[in-house]
Formats: structure tokens, C-alpha cells, sequence
């Protein structure tokens, strides 16, 4: 009898939530908040616990001219949004030098 090849296992919960994550991000609607969004969750969305899902989540539903200003440094977040994790995606699109 042969033997049946291995069966990749099932993506998990999380590793969906993730994709789903990736695919919102890159799929915004501006092309400048696209790049910002998309490429911030390309490089950290694997390492996010689930409460900064959530969170990024949230940030993901919201307007993106709202969420454009507060990236682009025009307008502060209000106090309940101005919190870790968009100061973390600030700070990934924030370089003194060039980018090599």
C-alpha cells in the first residue's frame, strides 16, 4: 500500500486573522495610507499579540483621511487612540537616514 503524502496542517484562527489583517492593510483605499498600513503589518503583524490585533483591528476600521492625518503627523491622535501600537507604526515609517 502507498503511503500518503503528509497533510499540511490547517491554518490556524490566528494565522487568518493575520492574513485577513494584511489583506485590509494593503487594501485601504489611498495608495500613501496602503504603503504606510501594508508595510507595517507585512514586518510586525506576526509578532502582535492578540490585544494588538484588536487593536489594529480597530485602526484598520477606521476613515482613512482620519487615519492618514494621524500618520502623517498632521493632526494628534485623540487620547484613546494615541496609544503603543500607533506610535509603534509612526516610529516604523520615522528614519533620520536613508533606507538601504
Amino acid at each position: 500500500m502507498a503511503e500518503k503524502p503528509p497533510v499540511d496542517p490547517a491554518p490556524s484562527d490566528s494565522d487568518i486573522r493575520r492574513r485577513r489583517i494584511r489583506i485590509r492593510a494593503w487594501r485601504r483605499g489611498l495608495r500613501e495610507l496602503d504603503i504606510l498600513m501594508g508595510g507595517f503589518v507585512d514586518a510586525r503583524v506576526d509578532g502582535l499579540g492578540d490585544a494588538e490585533l484588536v487593536e489594529l483591528e480597530e485602526l484598520l476600521d477606521l476613515p482613512d483621511a482620519e487615519l492618514l492625518s494621524w500618520l502623517a503627523g498632521g493632526v494628534a491622535p485623540p487620547p484613546e487612540r494615541d496609544t503603543a501600537l500607533l506610535k509603534a507604526i509612526i516610529a516604523f515609517h520615522t528614519h533620520d537616514g536613508p533606507i538601504h
